[in-house]
């Protein structure tokens, strides 16, 4: 099956809906550091399965990341960012691989729970302002990387934890660009090594990857417009219905 091909089941109006989501996701990642990964499965899983989400987006994330590395760079805390790759990198595979023997009911139950899981969380660490040293950036960063290997929606997790190193603004963005490139370019191996990364998936992940890039620039013309908290609440309600009804469904055919 060639790329092309791939789309062959998908109708416009569906391929439409996914470039409009990628375009959004990436605009509000772009606003709030956070979005594309707990957006982009609203879309995807009824049209491809819960089974390669995980793999698509993190396809589509390099595109991203590797732009947000490039254009805030200079204000990359390296140090930080080695500490957590050095910790997450083989916990990052381990989850990766473990979502490969999932099936396609138990990828939608760990998608969806992570994605409503991922809501009380960003609110919990950040009314508690929690402060963490290296040493529990390390630690932190363990849990992160079977997190982030395995499910879509983690990366507020990762946020939160550069924030609570000491990192605020431009330095949160490129550091936490660079680890998700790090990281991503792990889950693409794992997948790539288990036949997880098909025609499929690339092409689903070369659309929303393209779509994004403009997606960062459009952003930057509406931070100063929308409200911080407009666009979160939008947010943390549709990261919550999507994950209840990829739950109901895996629900379904477990029990059917």
């Amino acid at each position: 099956m060639t790329i092309v091909s791939a789309f062959a089941d998908i109708s416009i109006f569906q391929l439409l809906l996914v470039a409009l989501m990628a375009l959004f996701a990436s605009i509000i990642g772009g606003l709030a550091g956070y979005g594309t990964g707990a957006l982009m499965p609203l879309v995807l899983v009824p049209l491809v399965g819960a089974e390669p989400v995980v793999p698509i987006i993190a396809i589509s994330a390099i595109f991203t990341n590797c732009s947000r590395a490039v254009a805030y760079l200079r204000y990359a805390d390296r140090r930080r960012a080695l500490i957590v790759l050095a910790c997450a990198a083989l916990t990052t595979a381990l989850g990766a691989y473990g979502y490969t023997r999932l099936t396609n009911a138990g990828a939608a139950l760990v998608i969806g729970t992570m994605l409503i899981l991922s809501v009380p969380l960003r609110r919990v660490l950040r009314r508690r302002s929690v402060r963490i040293g290296d040493g529990g950036l390390a630690a932190g960063s363990v849990g992160y990387g079977v997190l982030v290997g395995g499910t879509s929606g983690s990366g507020v997790i990762l946020l939160s934890l550069l924030m609570a190193a000491g990192l605020e603004g431009a330095a949160v963005i490129a550091t936490d660009a660079m680890i998700s490139l790090g990281t991503g370019l792990i889950k693409i191996s794992v997948f790539g090594l288990a036949g997880a990364v098909t025609a499929q998936v690339l092409a689903f992940a070369l659309l929303i990857g393209g779509i994004a890039i403009p997606g960062a620039f459009l952003a930057k013309a509406f931070v100063e417009r929308m409200p911080v908290h407009i666009h979160t609440a939008i947010l943390d309600v549709a990261v919550i219905t999507g994950g209840l009804v990829m739950i109901s469904a895996a629900a379904r055919q477990l029990l059917g």
